[in-house]
């Protein structure tokens, strides 16, 4: 723990900068706490840092104190509607590195046009529910997409894992996830988990499967799921450069309720 404090000559405003512990800062204005800065790293290894500050001056003495200590690269999220706040990035060196939609998407069928009963998977191919996968071909049908994904656009365009999973092992838990399966091997995944609402987090087909109605056929077993479970809209993101994603999400009724801005300095 370091308890010297870090003094910006950035104002005249007596603010100085504390690490409280080694993911932590606080801003102290003669001994009050007016702004805290966190760092964390997501379970793809980037670096994600940020800050909850009182006033301008804490924000960016924060932020300095910050950057001179940690590694680069750093990245945040910010809610694109807080002007402000991505402005204080801005001026700590950040600049925009990407885009990421938030949809609100309907789970009645009547709405989505995805009833399970005509949407179906090409032949030879089923739709496994959530929580009966065989978690050996989950978990390889996840790497292959991985690997894919990886080799192409990089897995860093993909909605962002918040929760953490043991080095090596990107299937937090089994449970989670619906499959499109043949006899042998599985051709595709949708990840949905429920906090407070449902969030799908993934839907994600091999890439020489894709375009055959798969990934309709996940969704439509997924969100009358949720339907059946009284859920009336579950959320997704997409990255604004997936157009695909876009497409079929807002062709079964999704409505873009906000956006998010990844930052990097």
């Amino acid at each position: 723990m370091n308890t010297t404090p870090f003094t910006s000559g950035l104002s005249e405003n007596a603010v100085t900068i504390t690490r409280v512990a080694k993911s932590q800062w606080h801003a102290l204005d003669d001994d009050l706490v007016v702004g805290r800065g966190h760092a964390h790293h997501r379970p793809d290894g980037r670096l994600f840092v940020s800050i909850d500050a009182w006033h301008d001056v804490a924000f960016d003495r924060l932020a300095e104190a910050m950057t001179k200590t940690l590694p680069a690269p750093l990245y945040t999220v910010v809610d694109e509607a807080d002007a402000e706040l991505t402005v204080g990035w801005r001026r700590a060196g950040f600049t925009i590195r990407r885009r990421e939609w938030e949809y609100a998407v309907p789970t009645d069928p009547r709405v989505t046009g995805l009833d399970e009963a005509q949407v179906l998977p090409p032949a030879g191919v089923t739709i496994v529910p959530a929580g009966r996968a065989d978690e050996r071909l989950l978990r390889a049908v996840d790497r292959a997409i991985r690997d894919e994904v990886e080799a192409s656009v990089g897995w860093q365009s993909m909605p962002a894992e918040v929760i953490p999973f043991p080095e090596g092992d990107t299937i937090v838990d089994p449970s989670k996830y619906a499959v499109a399966a043949t006899s042998d091997r599985y051709l595709g995944l949708i990840r949905v988990v429920t906090v407070k609402e449902p969030r799908i987090g993934l839907v994600a087909v091999r890439a020489g499967e894709q375009r055959r109605g798969i990934g309709r056929a996940l969704l439509a077993q997924a969100l009358g799921t949720l339907h059946r479970s009284g859920f009336a809209s579950a959320w997704a993101e997409v990255q604004e450069s997936n157009r695909a994603a876009s497409v079929l999400f807002e062709g079964i009724g999704a409505q873009a309720a906000g956006s998010n801005l990844e930052l990097v300095r």
